[in-house]
């Protein structure tokens, strides 16, 4: 059941250890060293033994990175936790930075004259070093590759995920890993690429048709791979992690120790991403001498365009995900004001999730923010933190499921009393921009930055924003948060049938309430309509099937499509789940027309 989040260290933790990395620089020669969140994988969740940003600041956001200098420490985070690390870090010894407006290497020449910032290559991918690099061009300030100095220092590390391999169901994948391994052989022949280092585990996961246990709320193995032109893979992970699955003869199975080596055995050109694998890698082949290509991991566009067998399962995961959601609405439905809490509100969300016996996990820590903390993007509740919910609050739940077919993400936020004005206006522009993305019908070829504009223009009318993408890509019973697709200014991926992605605009008043709507959407072939000149489109089908709050909804903000629209859609809820016998006369109601 729900277990609340206790931070890795507390605000008061981090000046000593801050100080202790310190000495150790003083110790090594170097004027700063570089904390990311990411771990040699690139993951966006990481083990308990990775959490080095979280250990030494005390922030616990997803994204983000420390620079520590011999007076100062900044800690840079974008628009989601902007917030959250005024809470966690203690404001006297980290600087919040926001980023990525303000560069790394912008902040460096504005810190020092002169200087040596180490960082750890194992933690940093190429991409990301050579634009720092870049950017102190022509400044007395040099990046250092180096051992790292956190684990150095950590002496109550935790120990590396020993987690066991299951094998993934051809029932399940759609397709069988000989066949995946055998397209992408094709695909590095036909670039002239003798082999492909692959360190996502996701990837990997994908490619072997296999998933793990080594990181909590996504099923995967933490391990690195090196794939041929052969359709041969070496598979360098703890061999214990698979006892419990037959491997297949054309996948050498060896030992972690051995990835370093066997770099530098192999015969070029050799496929590298630059934007995903640590620049460790690249390091290690240029001294063995061996040529890099570099281009994108070769698994990832396969991966992101899901098939029909993945597609229908991840349907199926929705509706079944969707009947927790309604018994959890019905059931908040019936709590008075001010007689639960955050926490009593998430752990009562995961048992309607846990009562249909399909559960593997949830997918991330639930989102469970009433009044300002629901204006937190990434808040995560604590003892501390927790709040009763009163009358007045909006209740955002950001929340979903691991299901052996397929990942669910899903926001509603809730009205609990009346809401004011205020609160339905705001509440009302954020779901006029996610039935706009709902609606979208697009040329082939346009990407997510092409779209993100559409899903913020009814707050931009009304002099709002949010500062998050407006969605993400999902696996299917793999990462909740997946690449290359979003829908993003940043992103240039073109979006391409069976990709799925979520629809997630929101509005956030510091110290006041939070709102975010969030359905999950696949890209489809758009059918040809009377009158158009037969262009090739695209549209989305939608997902997810649980109500939107309808008290919430400012009906004369509302145009006669988007009326039609959020009645069609409560329309099909009623006719596709089933709920509990306590949640019937709740879903009649709050599908009712507007």
């Amino acid at each position: 059941m729900f277990q609340t989040f206790t931070p890795t260290t507390t605000p008061e933790q981090g000046p000593p250890r801050l100080a202790k990395l310190r000495d150790r620089m003083e110790k090594d020669g170097i004027d700063g060293f570089i904390v990311p969140r990411a771990d040699a994988h690139q993951g966006e969740y990481v083990a308990p033994c990775d959490e080095r940003l979280a250990w030494l600041t005390g922030f616990t956001g997803s994204a983000g990175f420390c620079i520590a200098l011999k007076d100062k420490a900044g800690v840079f985070v974008d628009g989601r936790y902007r917030v959250q690390v005024k809470e966690q870090v203690d404001t006297d010894h980290f600087t919040p930075v926001a980023w990525p407006e303000t560069k790394p290497h912008e902040w460096l020449k504005d810190m020092l004259s002169e200087g040596v910032i180490a960082f750890d290559p194992w933690l940093f991918t190429k991409r990301q070093i050579d634009e720092i690099r870049a950017g102190l061009d022509g400044s007395s300030i040099s990046l250092r590759p180096s051992p790292n100095l956190i684990d150095a220092i950590w002496d109550d590390r935790p120990p590396r995920p020993s987690g066991k391999v299951e094998a993934y169901p051809l029932e399940l994948s759609g397709k069988p890993s000989s066949e995946k391994r055998a397209e992408t052989a094709a695909l590095l022949k036909d670039a002239g690429h003798r082999a492909a280092v692959l360190t996502l585990p996701d990837s990997i996961a994908w490619l072997l048709n296999i998933r793990g246990s080594d990181i909590a709320r996504i099923p995967i193995v933490q391990c690195f791979a090196i794939v041929y032109d052969t359709a041969k893979v070496d598979l360098f992970i703890d061999a214990t992690k698979l006892s419990e699955i037959e491997t297949d003869p054309d996948i050498t199975i060896l030992p972690n120790d051995g990835f370093e080596a066997a770099l530098t055995h192999l015969s070029g050109p050799v496929r590298v991403d630059a934007a995903t694998a640590p620049l460790k890698v690249s390091d290690i082949l240029t001294e063995g001498g061996v040529e890099i290509a570099y281009a994108d991991d070769p698994c990832i566009l396969p991966k992101a365009r899901k098939n029909p067998v993945e597609i229908d399962g991840t349907r199926s995961a929705h509706l079944r995900d969707a009947k927790a959601m309604i018994d959890f609405l019905a059931w908040l439905d019936r709590q008075p004001a001010g007689g639960f809490t955050e926490i009593d509100a998430a752990s009562a969300l995961e048992g309607f999730r846990t009562a249909s016996n399909t559960l593997r996990d949830i997918s991330f820590e639930t989102i469970s923010g009433s009044g300002p903390n629901g204006a937190i993007v990434h808040y995560r509740v604590t003892e501390d933190s927790n709040r009763t919910v009163i009358d007045g609050d909006l209740l955002l739940v950001d929340s979903g499921g691991q299901y052996v077919d397929g990942t669910t993400d899903i926001t509603r936020t809730i009205a609990i009393g009346s809401p004011t004005d205020e609160q339905k206006a705001c509440f009302t522009r954020v779901l006029q921009g996610m039935i706009a993305i709902s609606r979208a019908r697009f040329p082939v070829g346009l990407s997510g930055r092409d779209l993100d504009a559409l899903a913020r223009a009814p707050l931009w009318m009304a002099g709002l924003d949010y500062d998050h993408g407006t969605g993400h890509g999902v696996g299917v019973y793999l990462s909740v948060h997946e690449g290359p697709q979003r829908l993003s200014r940043q992103s240039e991926t073109k979006l391409q049938p069976g990709m799925i992605l979520s629809n997630e605009p929101g509005y956030y008043r510091e110290g006041a309430f939070g709102i975010r709507i969030e359905n999950l959407i696949v890209v489809e072939p758009a059918p040809d309509l009377p009158g158009g000149d037969h262009r090739d489109m695209l549209s989305f089908e939608t997902l997810t099937y649980v109500p939107i709050d309808r008290r919430l909804i400012a009906t004369d903000l509302l145009s006669p499509g988007e009326r039609s629209w959020i009645d069609d859609y409560h329309a099909d809820i009623l006719k596709r789940v089933t709920p509990s016998p306590e949640a019937e006369d709740w879903l009649k109601k709050a599908t009712a027309p507007l």
